[in-house]
């Protein structure tokens, strides 16, 4: 009872911070726009912007996310998620306050700085505290659950922008961003450390440092701490543990690859094809979010059991490359709607490739594995704006 206590109270936080995120994301294409090239439906500079944006973040998770992972091995998951869930309040913050020019450079400088650190590092610790807390039969199901959470949060988050104005739109996410750091930090328990729930980093009697996977104090000095940065011989030695891992590793790298070069050009494209404004983009969102939530709530968990994760995965990445090679065919607006249909089937290749990644290794290195496998992720978030930018901002130019 006391580990299903601490999901449900896992899943309530990631739905807060999710949907703080999410709420914003059909208001920002047109925030942007307004800024960098007001009164244009076109603009290469916000898509290189944007790209040079995902490249810089990218960069800074592939450092930091195996990192994350593997301090919270040591120290525990909540006092890691407390990182992460306090600074993404800053630049929704500066936003929420005014969105004129100067004051969008300003986000744009913050959100490169904080999400360095805290682009997907949730989404990672998160999945850790479920691995601890949930038998290996059952965990493909509970990864399509977590991930059905926040496709729940997606749709309520950008269902919201439908009704709010875009200044309230981000007012209201800085608030529940503030609600989920503070819901996090009274109620969910740490899933490694039982003596003290905080889990300091370093403990207050002469410089101890605390094991939480082994639930021992080894007398170390302070500087010891920076030991546990993963080095690349350390991630070249994680994947090598088994055939299946670095199987799965490239599988989320291509995959990463194919849908950052998608999602972060979609936007501008449609915008300038068809016109599509912050309510269009919420639409469209919300019937992705919807078919995901049904996905991954309901139909994933009957079928995980029955076909396992290698077919439920090789279902998704087929059915992703259908949904993207609709919209790059598209010849009307209601063709995006369709294609975004797709994602009642596509959504089973994330939870599946972290499912398949958690079963390749021991309790005591689920962070450090769901680390590595993230910290590929975001490898791929670096190299695809150097390869997708280019081509959607000349194509922007010939529009």
């Amino acid at each position: 009872m006391e580990k299903l206590s601490g999901l449900g109270h896992l899943f309530m936080t990631i739905f807060l911070n999710h949907f703080s995120s999410f709420m914003v994301i059909p208001a920002i294409t047109d925030v942007t726009m307004a800024a960098v090239c007001p009164g244009q439906d076109e603009c290469s500079l916000a898509i290189y912007l944007s790209g040079f944006q995902q490249a810089i973040i990218g960069v800074g998770t592939l450092v930091m996310m195996p990192l994350v992972g593997n301090l919270s091995d040591k120290y525990g998951r909540k006092a890691l998620l407390t990182v992460p869930l306090t600074f993404t309040i800053i630049p929704l913050a500066i936003l929420a306050y005014s969105r004129s020019r100067s004051f969008f450079y300003a986000y744009y400088v913050l959100k490169i700085l904080t999400a360095m650190f805290c682009e997907g590092s949730v989404h990672c610790l998160a999945l850790a505290y479920v691995a601890d807390n949930v038998s290996v039969e059952r965990r493909a199901s509970a990864f399509g659950i977590l991930s059905g959470i926040g496709s729940s949060a997606f749709v309520c988050g950008t269902l919201s922008t439908r009704f709010l104005s875009t200044a309230s739109t981000f007012q209201v996410s800085v608030a529940v961003a503030i609600v989920a750091a503070v819901y996090m930090r009274v109620f969910l328990r740490d899933s490694i450390v039982e003596d003290d729930i905080s889990a300091p980093l370093m403990s207050e009697k002469k410089g101890e440092v605390h094991d939480a996977c082994s639930d021992r104090k080894s007398p170390k000095k302070d500087l010891e701490v920076f030991k546990t940065m993963p080095s690349l011989e350390d991630t070249i030695c994680l994947l090598k543990t088994s055939v299946t891992f670095s199987q799965a590793a490239m599988v989320m790298f291509f995959s990463n690859l194919a849908d950052v070069g998608l999602h972060a050009s979609l936007m501008y494209y449609l915008k300038a094809r068809f016109h599509f404004n912050k309510d269009q983009f919420a639409d469209l969102m919300v019937i992705s979010g919807i078919a995901g939530t049904i996905s991954q709530l309901l139909v994933m968990p009957m079928l995980a059991p029955s076909l396992g994760e290698e077919r439920l995965l090789s279902i998704g990445l087929f059915f992703n490359c259908v949904h993207m090679l609709l919209y790059g065919i598209g010849w009307s607006s209601w063709v995006s709607y369709a294609a975004a249909m797709f994602s009642i089937f596509f959504v089973f290749s994330q939870p599946c490739i972290r499912s398949i990644v958690s079963k390749q290794v021991g309790p005591c290195d689920q962070g450090k594995a769901q680390g590595c496998i993230s910290g590929i992720g975001s490898f791929a978030n670096v190299v695809s704006p150097l390869v997708f930018s280019p081509l959607t901002g000349d194509w922007s130019l010939d529009l």
